[in-house]
């Protein structure tokens, strides 16, 4: 009888049935929106939501975990198991938080894999209609006039907008009054009912507004016209070197395995090319789109470390750039200039 016994004497090496890899997706998946309903982040996951779903034959649910920047819901997800069911979808405090808030309890490079960078897009400094200003000069007067009276909402403390209206006092020789709000759903509020002067945000955020003749641009912040306003100037055409555009991402967990990551890029790219995702996001949101994968998908901040070591008129990580150079703008909360950053 040839028995297991002598299977092992022999030499013979029967080979076992190779362990079977769980299947990709196989339930639900959590694209985190670490931000408040309302805003550009919302907005954007809640587009791609049914065409991811579809691409991947699963249901895609959009969770809101808003707090801190956006550092609450991001670091949910930097913790989160690596097996392809949690994503996050960022905005430009992304790319500052590492510097603004001490104890994140995440590391962004460490923890955290650019899946691909979906696009950008300026900030517009609106006013609202019933504020006196028609133009970007005439705010500068009144600033001048009285510092300290005229008062700007942002997305919260240590926004891109926040860095952004900081560099353009110091250019200026201006002081306004910074009123942070946790995000653009609340800021979009704000702005409706003038209860701030300068609402200043993405067009992605305040476009609503804009289209309700609620809020009036005065001067978009990005390196080109801001697409829901392209009759609005540049600062940088007014004289005023400082250039700052937005970011939108997605990211995984770190050890979120290759083949998983590639095929959640695929999904996104094909939800990126629907037309109807197309015209929403470019002709509506004002997001230029410019999708970044594979090589080339490394997002801002997510390998500047140090940010904001750069000289005069190099580009922050987040997309800020200007004479003052990004160093001031990225050493803002070190030297105390953006003090008592984040409230939630």
């Amino acid at each position: 009888m040839f028995t297991r016994r002598a299977a092992l004497a022999s030499g013979l090496v029967l080979a076992a049935p190779a362990i079977a890899q769980p299947a990709w997706p196989a339930g639900p998946i959590r694209l985190v929106a670490p931000f408040p309903p309302g805003g550009s982040v919302d907005a954007i996951s809640r587009l791609l939501q049914p065409h991811l779903s579809a691409a991947l034959g699963v249901p895609v649910v959009v969770d809101n975990k808003g707090g801190a920047s956006g550092s609450i819901g991001t670091r949910e997800v930097a913790r989160a198991a690596p097996d392809g069911n949690t994503w996050v979808l960022v905005f430009d405090t992304h790319a500052v938080n590492p510097a603004l808030i001490p104890n994140m309890g995440f590391d962004t490079q460490k923890d955290l894999a650019p899946v691909l960078l979906i696009g950008t897009a300026a900030m517009l400094v609106t006013a609202h209609k019933s504020r006196p200003w028609q133009d970007f000069k005439q705010l500068l007067a009144a600033a001048k006039a009285k510092p300290d009276t005229i008062s700007y909402g942002t997305i919260g403390n240590g926004s891109l907008a926040h860095l952004t209206m900081k560099l353009i006092e110091r250019e200026t020789g201006t002081s306004f009054v910074h009123v942070p709000y946790r995000g653009g759903g609340p800021l979009v509020t704000a702005s409706a009912t003038g209860e701030v002067d300068l609402p200043t945000a993405t067009g992605t955020v305040l476009a609503s507004q804009i289209e309700a003749e609620a809020i009036r641009p005065l001067v978009s912040t990005g390196s080109r016209r801001a697409r829901v306003a392209p009759g609005v100037p540049t600062l940088t055409e007014l004289g005023v070197p400082v250039t700052a555009d937005a970011f939108w991402g997605v990211l995984a967990p770190a050890a979120t395995p290759a083949p998983i990551r590639a095929r959640f890029e695929a999904a996104l790219r094909t939800a990126l090319a629907v037309p109807m995702v197309q015209e929403r996001l470019t002709a509506t949101l004002g997001v230029d789109l410019d999708p970044k994968g594979g090589p080339d998908r490394r997002l801002p901040g997510q390998g500047d470390r140090n940010l904001g070591q750069g000289g005069a008129g190099q580009r922050h990580p987040a997309g800020l750039s200007g004479a003052a150079g990004s160093r001031r703008a990225g050493n803002a909360s070190r030297a105390g200039i953006l003090g008592g950053f984040i409230e939630e």
